[in-house]
C-alpha cells in the first residue's frame, strides 16, 4: 500500500510516498515556484542522487501532474503507474471548529473547508486547490484531509475565547485555533514513550521552531493551550512574523505611514520577526554567524527570540501543572543548539538543568536526544518531527476503518518498539 502525502502552499507542492508494508519512505520532494514562474521539481529517492527538473507550473494541477509524472518516470520514478497509489493525505491548515480529527474528503468536507478559508486566507485556498487538482488527476482513490487545527480542539473554552465582544465569536468564529497540530501530536507521543509513561499521564511543553513557530501546552496528553491563535501570526517570534505585540501598534502605524489594512497585514506576516529585527535574515544560521561577527541587531534578534521562548515555557508550565518534559522540534528546534541553550539557561529553579555538552551534540534531524542532566527533574528532549508519518497513519487507519481521534487511536510511533527509519 503506497500512501501519498501532499502539502500544497501558495507557490509550492510538497509530497512524500510511503510504503506502508515496508514502513519506509520511497520518495519525497517539492515543486517550487508554482504559479510565479520558473517552476522546478526536486525529487529525492533514498540511495539516489536528487533529481531536479524545470517545468512551468502555472497552477497547482500542473504541479501535481508534474509530481505524478516524476514518481512514475521510468528512470527517476519509483512507481510503474499512478494506480499503485492507494490514497492521498492532504494537509489542510485550518479546519475551524468543525474538525477534531482527520476525515475522508467528500463534497460536504470540502465545502466546510471552503467555508472557513477566510480564517486562513494565505493557506486554505492553496490547500483547496491542491485537493481539487489531486482529485481531478487521481479520481479513483480516496483523499483524506489532515488538519493543522484538529489537535488543539481539546483546548478549554477559557483558553480559546478572546476577551473581545462575544458576538465576534458567534458571528465570525473569532477564537484561538492553533496550528502545527500534527507536529505537536507526533513529538508529544514520542516524548511519552521516551519518558516511559502513557500520554494520558504526561504533561509536556512542545516547541515547534522553524520559520513558523508555535508552542503547545499538553496536559494529560491533550492540548490545553497553544501560542498561535485565529491565524498563525500570534505567539512566538518567527522568521518573518512578529508574534505577540501590542494590538494598538497596527492602527498606530497605519496612521503614521498611511498604510492600508492589507499592507500592515503583509508587514506583520512577511517583514517582521527575525527579518524585521535583523533587516536581512530569516535563517537562524545566518543570524548566529553574523552575531558572532559582531552584528548588534543579529545578537539582539537572538536575545529577543530566546527570551520569548523562555517566557512561554514559564507560562505553559503554569498551565499544565507538574511538568514532565519540554520538547524542541522542527528545523531550528532540532538544529539550533545556541537558541535552545539561551531559551532554557537559568531555569534550574523550575527543575530544568541543561547539559551543555549533550545540547551541543544534538544537532541532527535523525536522532532523539536528551539535553538535560540525568538528575534534572524536568527533561528537555530534542525530537525530530515527522508530520508526514501522522498523515500516513491517519490515512491508513481511515481506509481500514480503525481510526479514531488521537486520544484513543494508537499510532505506531507511540509504541515502545517503534524504530525511526
Amino acid at each position: 500500500m503506497i500512501i501519498m502525502a501532499l502539502n500544497c502552499g501558495s507557490s509550492s507542492v510538497k509530497y512524500q510516498l510511503f510504503d506502508w508494508e515496508r514502513k519506509e519512505v520511497v520518495a519525497k520532494g517539492m515543486v517550487e515556484r508554482v504559479i510565479i514562474g520558473d517552476s522546478f521539481i526536486m525529487h529525492e529517492v533514498p540511495g539516489s542522487e536528487t533529481y531536479r527538473h524545470e517545468q512551468d507550473c502555472p497552477n497547482h494541477q500542473a504541479a501535481i501532474d508534474l509530481v505524478i509524472k516524476t514518481v512514475t518516470d521510468p528512470v527517476h520514478g519509483v512507481l510503474k503507474s499512478v494506480d499503485e497509489i492507494s490514497a492521498v493525505g492532504h494537509r489542510v491548515v485550518h479546519g475551524g471548529e468543525k474538525f477534531t480529527c482527520s476525515v475522508m474528503i467528500d463534497k460536504d468536507v470540502l465545502d466546510a473547508v471552503k467555508d472557513v478559508q477566510h480564517l486562513a486566507p494565505l493557506h486554505n485556498p492553496p490547500n483547496i486547490e491542491g485537493i481539487e487538482a489531486a482529485q481531478a488527476l487521481m479520481p479513483n482513490i480516496p483523499h483524506v484531509a489532515i488538519f493543522d487545527t484538529a489537535f488543539h480542539q481539546t483546548m478549554p473554552e477559557h483558553a480559546y475565547i478572546y476577551p473581545l465582544p462575544y458576538e465576534w465569536y458567534e458571528k465570525y468564529q473569532v477564537r484561538r485555533y492553533g496550528f502545527h497540530g500534527t507536529s505537536h501530536l507526533y513529538v508529544s507521543k514520542r516524548a511519552s514513550v521516551l519518558l516511559g509513561k502513557p500520554p494520558k499521564d504526561c504533561n509536556i511543553i512542545t516547541m515547534h521552531i522553524g520559520n513558523g513557530v508555535s508552542h503547545c501546552a499538553i496536559k494529560n496528553g491533550v492540548s490545553v493551550d497553544t501560542t498561535m491563535g485565529l491565524t498563525p501570526l500570534e505567539g512566538a517570534v518567527m522568521g518573518t512574523r512578529c508574534g505577540d505585540i501590542d494590538p494598538a501598534i497596527p492602527a498606530f502605524m497605519m496612521q503614521k505611514e498611511n498604510l492600508s489594512a492589507k499592507e500592515i497585514d503583509s508587514i506583520l506576516n512577511k517583514k517582521s520577526g527575525v527579518i524585521g529585527i535583523t533587516g536581512r535574515f530569516t535563517d537562524r544560521r545566518d543570524v548566529i554567524e553574523n552575531a558572532n561577527n559582531g552584528d548588534r541587531r543579529c545578537r539582539l534578534s537572538l536575545e529577543i527570540e530566546a527570551y520569548r521562548l523562555k517566557k512561554y515555557i514559564g507560562a505553559f508550565m503554569a498551565a499544565v501543572g507538574k511538568l514532565d518534559a519540554v520538547v524542541f522540534t522542527a528545523g531550528v528546534g532540532e538544529m539550533g543548539a545556541l537558541i535552545r541553550e539561551k531559551a532554557i539557561e537559568g531555569l534550574e529553579h523550575i527543575g530544568i538543568i541543561l547539559d551543555r555538552e549533550r545540547n551541543m551534540g544534538a544537532m541532527t534531524r535523525k536522532r532523539e536526544t536528551l539535553i538535560t542532566t540525568d538528575d534534572s527533574p524536568v527533561k528537555v528532549l530534542v525530537i525530530p518531527t515527522d508530520e508526514e508519518l501522522v498523515f500516513t497513519e491517519d490515512v491508513v487507519a481511515i481506509l481500514n476503518g480503525t481510526y479514531t481521534d488521537h486520544m484513543h487511536f494508537e499510532y505506531s510511533f507511540a509504541k515502545d518498539d517503534f524504530v525511526r527509519k
